[in-house]
């Protein structure tokens, strides 16, 4: 059977009525869907485990499901949640733990590290210096670097944008 949209939405409404057959029927009709639209979105391999999770997904929310409405759409819905939320997991399951693969630094490497940077940002105007210190080192958002500064959003954009550009500058020109 390939799964249509007005077929779909009467096996939901009698699946919601209380037919066992009916919802047999439609979770075998959203099985059928559900692969066909992962098919091109994940490995093969990770397929039958997404479309499993789709289904018991689309099992639990299935009381929120409203006859009078297509139930396509609500069906892609869930699946695209539960693929975002596999995309998710993937994603986490592939991070690499970052202190294991940074080489150590000893403590003098970082001190001239530091004396050159600030003789780097001894040629830059301080406005541009102070806003690259607490964005770009520091790691501060841009408005907090607003607060601190007293300086506009936009302007600490722009000094972080201009101060890189001359930094940039400054190195190659040393090269």
């Amino acid at each position: 059977m390939r799964p249509d949209e007005t077929s779909l939405a009467s096996l939901m409404a009698l699946s919601q009525a209380g037919d066992r057959e009916a919802y047999s029927t439609l979770l075998q009709a959203s099985k059928t869907w559900l692969q066909r639209y992962f098919s091109r979105k994940v490995p093969p391999c990770q397929l039958d485990d997404l479309v499993q999770d789709t289904l018991l997904a689309v099992h639990h929310k299935r009381a929120s499901y409203d006859p009078s409405r297509p139930f396509l759409p609500w069906l892609a819905a869930i699946a695209r949640y539960r693929w975002v939320d596999h995309l998710r997991r993937v994603y986490r399951a592939n991070e690499v733990e970052l202190g294991d693969s940074l080489p150590a630094i000893d403590e003098h490497e970082g001190i001239s590290a530091r004396i050159s940077l600030d003789g780097l940002f001894a040629m830059l105007p301080p406005a541009q210096a102070q806003v690259i210190e607490l964005v770009r080192i520091e790691g501060r958002s841009v408005a907090e670097a607003s607060r601190r500064s007293g300086q506009s959003e936009p302007l600490v954009k722009v000094n972080i944008h201009r101060g890189l550009r001359r930094l940039s500058a400054l190195i190659e020109k040393a090269r």
